[in-house]
């Protein structure tokens, strides 16, 4: 036998790697510029929120009552120390902004966590009862759904300011009453997931390998439905973030002189006219923050669908 035969393959012919799934995820990210600034913009708010003590020039609750309504620094009758003016008793707008974006991440993060965790719980159980032969579980799913059904039938505001006055106000009861108006999207999108899996083979398999209904659910089912779930989670901290702005302008969220956005706007209401920076940088605030998430989770849908990809 010929030394030629005997030789190795050629290394050139051997197939490339495939891509780790963080550098493919970040290749079909990056591809939307609108997500790549969305994403800049919330890791500014998050180190904001985590160094809020140290990028605040000062405290938030600190008053200056010789430079009450000052405007901002570049405008005349400014002064350098108040970047973005200072509000009717002489706090600094912009530390209180800076402060202000822990507790909105705070409520954001902890109100779409509780939600998600019902959510999610509520959408197993109903998307694996229609697979069971038991007329009971059946009308567990149907009670479930009905309920879901009729907590978005009802305005998300509305129903968040219904819970909040049972519960009383605080920024406590509001991350509560915002997790509660969240909840029915997490419930039916797992719902919907979930019977888009069950009839697929490794979930068969793991059936007469002997898995049980929660090894089923927690350890088969549920990993492959994270996809949309991620987004609905990115969507919906935007949306806790709008709800309790708005439960913090009527009053029944933080309360005064907590420096959240929504009690800053409800607060400088009368001063919309002679000091227009007391409401416009709280209300700008609030917008790109919004749109920041919005625009992360247009990215992460395109980056997470596989149908999407190009």
């Amino acid at each position: 036998m010929s030394q030629a035969s005997i030789s190795p393959r050629n290394e050139d012919s051997a197939p490339a790697a495939p891509p780790h799934g963080l550098v493919e995820f970040w290749t079909y990210f990056r591809q939307n510029r609108g997500a790549v600034i969305g994403l800049a913009v919330v890791a500014i708010l998050a180190f904001c929120a985590l160094f809020a003590d140290i990028v605040a020039p000062h405290s938030a609750i600190e008053q200056f009552r010789d430079y009450t309504l000052t405007p901002p620094s570049w405008q005349a009758g400014g002064n350098s120390k108040f970047l973005l003016g200072t509000d009717s008793v002489g706090r600094d707008i912009l530390s209180r902004l800076i402060h202000g974006s822990r507790l909105s991440l705070i409520i954001g993060i902890v109100s779409v966590s509780l939600s998600m965790a019902a959510g999610v719980c509520l959408g197993l159980v109903a998307g694996f009862a229609r697979s069971w032969n038991n007329p009971v579980l059946r009308a567990v799913e149907t009670v479930i759904m009905r309920l879901m059904d009729i907590l978005q039938s009802l305005p998300s505001l509305l129903l968040a300011i219904a819970v909040v006055a049972i519960l009383g106000p605080g920024l406590i009861n509001a991350m509560y009453a915002i997790a509660i108006v969240l909840m029915p999207s997490y419930a039916r999108l797992t719902r919907a997931a979930v019977h888009g899996e069950l009839n697929k083979d490794y979930v068969n398999a793991s059936r007469i390998a002997g898995a049980g209904t929660l090894r089923l659910m927690f350890n088969c089912v549920l990993p492959n439905c994270t996809a949309p779930l991620i987004v609905q989670a990115t969507l919906g901290i935007s949306t806790a973030i709008l709800d309790a702005a708005a439960l913090g302008f009527l009053g029944l969220g933080a309360q005064p002189p907590t420096p959240e956005w929504g009690s800053m706007l409800a607060s400088a209401t009368e001063f919309i006219q002679s000091a227009w920076w007391v409401v416009t940088f709280p209300g700008l605030t609030i917008v790109i923050s919004v749109l920041a998430f919005n625009l992360m989770g247009d990215g992460l849908r395109d980056a997470l669908d596989p149908k999407l990809k190009r």
